[in-house]
């Protein structure tokens, strides 16, 4: 079989923590995922991180991972001979697995290579990025995720069988939450009960909005007699557009606030949005606006740089 380096392809040093692996995974996942990512290897590295972070997360395959030692990404090679002793497969079976397989079948199939059914051991568990829309997280939304999960016939040997899980999304999903799918993980061995999948929400870019938790944020360009004057002005929301009072003399950069016009929480109410002013000055000044700002230039008093003194 050919050697992979995991930790290479998660980034993290062979001393990493789990809380390290884990943070590591779920960065790179979001970068990766082929729904999201423009790269074009995308969804060979989604998969090849997923292999690395099933083994790596589990403190047994990983004690087993680490005693193959340090081989060549893509070096062909077997196991030492004290390997299969201490974690019970046969030399022979080498040939007919890829090291996903070999550490997708390890836990649970006892020791110095014993044969006949396993014991029941519950199924694993699998880590899944979940992209979507702001609007999906504002209204809720269902899912359908094309996976690749490894199960185990009578004997325990493993076979990668593909499945579409159908996922409710709801309403209120934030950037990182953790959606927990009982018993759609991989299957039991020897009776067991299944693994579950968890759900990582990621949130698509908006070309409007950006999320921090519940609460909204929104660039919210401001012509100079706006800012200055105060007015009232629309503001689109994911709810639809509402009416939004700009206060004389308003700074640019200041966050005006929209109460409950941000996400949806889980136990009621919604996060804010937040309106940040950004004076936009007109492209082009027709010749009587141009006359109108000489005449306030002359006028005004106001020094906008009296902190250089």
């Amino acid at each position: 079989m050919k050697f992979k380096d995991y930790y290479a392809i998660l980034g993290v040093e062979r001393g990493a923590s789990e809380e390290e692996i884990k943070k590591a995974y779920r960065r790179l996942a979001r970068k990766y995922h082929p729904d999201v990512s423009k790269e074009p290897d995308a969804e060979a590295r989604f998969k090849e991180m997923g292999e690395a972070y099933a083994t790596l997360k589990d403190p047994e395959k990983r004690a087993a991972y680490d005693q193959l030692g340090q081989q060549r990404p893509g070096e062909e090679f077997r196991p030492p001979p004290e390997w299969s002793t201490q974690f019970g497969d046969s030399a022979a079976a080498f040939d007919e697995m890829d090291l996903a397989d070999l550490f997708a079948g390890l836990t649970g199939r006892g020791r110095a290579g014993r044969r006949g059914p396993p014991p029941a051991m519950r199924g694993q568990d699998y880590e899944v990025v979940a992209p979507i829309t702001l609007e999906d997280a504002y209204h809720g939304t269902h899912l359908n995720l094309d996976l690749t999960t490894t199960e185990f016939d009578e004997q325990g040997t493993p076979r990668r069988v593909p499945r579409t899980i159908k996922a409710r999304i709801p309403k209120g999903a934030t950037e990182g939450q953790s959606l927990r799918l009982p018993g759609q993980g991989g299957r039991g061995i020897g009776g067991g009960p299944p693994g579950d999948i968890y759900l990582n929400i990621a949130l698509r870019p908006h070309r409007l909005y950006r999320a921090t938790g519940h609460d909204l944020f929104l660039d919210l360009p401001l012509a100079p007699w706006e800012a200055a004057l105060g007015a009232s002005v629309e503001v689109p929301t994911l709810a639809g557009r509402v009416s939004l009072r700009v206060p004389p003399g308003t700074r640019n950069g200041q966050q005006l606030r929209l109460s409950g016009r941000g996400l949806p929480k889980p136990q009621g109410g919604a996060g804010d949005l937040y309106a940040i002013a950004q004076l936009a000055m007109p492209p082009e000044l027709s010749e009587r606006e141009s006359g109108l700002l000489k005449e306030l230039a002359t006028t005004s008093t106001f020094n906008p740089r009296q902190h250089f003194h």
